[in-house]
């Protein structure tokens, strides 16, 4: 990421016109793997108005990389960069860890700068089945020449007598990738609507995609992968979906659903529609936000490490940090991206957010939240009907100002936002008339 996100990421890489409707702005409280059920109530009050701010519901040891929850479930789960997982029940932090595989504890996470634990997401049917995946990175055993790093999807089950604490001996590593480099990891996982889980991949790290990562469809980093994590098939601990555009394997790695990212650190799928909104860490230039529209998502090239953004890196002012080796100036059948922001207006690591979906603040419901873990601005969009974003830049809180540092936002269970920072903060993202 921006040296950590700046170190996640220092840490721990016009005239304007009255904008058109919303292309969805009818609130969506659930989606298949978010069924409410009979049981299941919403805390929360309805409040109108779209004067956006946070609260501070409390912290966590070190950097918070995401804050998230399962389907139906009133808890809200927090990762631990160094590699602890922490539950907020009704907003109060409970003093057992969930799950602890940090290096303190003798576990195998390696964290520090852009390493760590970085992704967690739980089945669509973890109220029954009880398993939840992790991403994380740590040391490669062996250390062969240049691959230092493994990026790894682990699989657990919670404990069998507390469902407040996870079965450290149930790991079970579903995916092993490895990695020659510390930084751009990617780290986010999220299962789709469609039961499969998908997987974020940086490049492999250091400047300008030297092992030109991005383009190549057979690499599995600087991509999205898609896997099936119910029906595991040969040697691997997963399936293959048959209608991953090169599941065949000739085009394409099997596991490769959309390719060219640098290090999608936090992306995420509008519940209301299955768009998949990608906030990818620019190089030296330009940060970005891609828009990927459900049903439009397999096989999709969003550029990198041919283009930073709109721009090609042979024609870069600092030529994408490549030493030559380039990559043809050509954009058919790339996506570009919908938002792009500059280095020069303080934008170092783009923090991709998610749709409101929730039903406590109606006027946000529709409207996509991130920011910059440098900027730390906060940013609301929204899809017009001809597809382009409208996007409105949100003034700071009086007088507190935006948090510092963020590092991710996403939703819980009921789809309200929470924000997170590598300084341990966990906010909840609110509106007020």
């Amino acid at each position: 990421m921006r040296a950590v996100l700046v170190s996640i990421l220092a840490l721990v890489g016009c005239k304007s016109t009255p904008p058109a409707p919303a292309h969805d702005d009818a609130p969506v409280v659930h989606d298949a793997a978010v069924d409410a059920g009979p049981t299941f109530t919403c805390p929360g009050t309805p409040t109108s108005g779209s004067t956006v701010g946070v609260r501070k519901i409390g912290a966590v040891t070190g950097s918070a990389t995401l804050a998230t929850s399962p389907p139906n479930d009133h808890r809200l789960f927090v990762l631990g960069q160094q590699g602890v997982i922490w539950i907020f029940e009704g907003e109060v932090l409970r003093a057992t860890p969930f799950l602890d595989i940090s290096a303190d504890a003798g576990g195998a996470v390696e964290a520090g700068g852009e390493l760590g634990l970085l992704g967690l997401a739980f089945h669509p049917q973890f109220a029954t089945n009880h398993q939840f995946f992790v991403f994380y990175t740590r040391l490669n055993p062996t250390r062969p020449p240049d691959v230092n790093y493994l990026d790894v999807v682990v699989r657990y089950t919670t404990s069998a007598t507390d469902p407040n604490v996870a079965d450290p001996s149930s790991a079970t590593t579903i995916l092993s990738i490895p990695d020659f480099a510390s930084n751009h990891n990617g780290g986010m996982i999220e299962f789709g609507s469609d039961g499969m889980l998908y997987v974020g991949t940086g490049d492999g790290g250091s400047g300008g995609d030297p092992a030109r990562n991005g383009q190549n469809r057979h690499a599995l980093l600087g991509k999205i992968l898609r896997l099936d994590v119910d029906h595991p098939s040969g040697a691997n601990a997963y399936g293959i979906p048959v209608d991953n555009p090169y599941a065949s394997g000739v085009d394409g790695a099997p596991e490769v659903w959309m390719y060219g990212l640098r290090n999608p650190w936090r992306w995420s799928f509008d519940r209301a529609t299955g768009d998949l909104w990608i906030g990818d860490v620019g190089q030296s230039l330009t940060e970005e936000i891609d828009v990927l529209f459900a049903g439009q998502q397999a096989g999709k090239n969003l550029g990198w490490s041919a283009y930073e953004g709109s721009t090609c890196c042979q024609l870069a002012s600092d030529k994408c940090q490549q030493g030559g080796n380039y990559q043809p100036c050509d954009p058919t059948g790339m996506t570009a991206p919908l938002d792009q922001r500059t280095h020069a207006d303080n934008w170092h690591a783009i923090i991709g957010g998610q749709v409101y979906r929730g039903t406590r603040f109606s006027d946000l419901v529709g409207w996509y939240f991130y920011t910059d873990n440098t900027k730390h601005q906060l940013v609301k969009a929204r899809l017009r009907p001809d597809r382009s974003l409208e996007i409105v830049d949100l003034p700071a809180p009086v007088p507190t100002g935006w948090p510092t540092s963020p590092a991710a936002i996403h939703a819980d269970a009921c789809g309200e936002l929470y924000l997170t920072t590598t300084t341990g903060a966990v906010y909840a993202i609110e509106a007020a008339p």
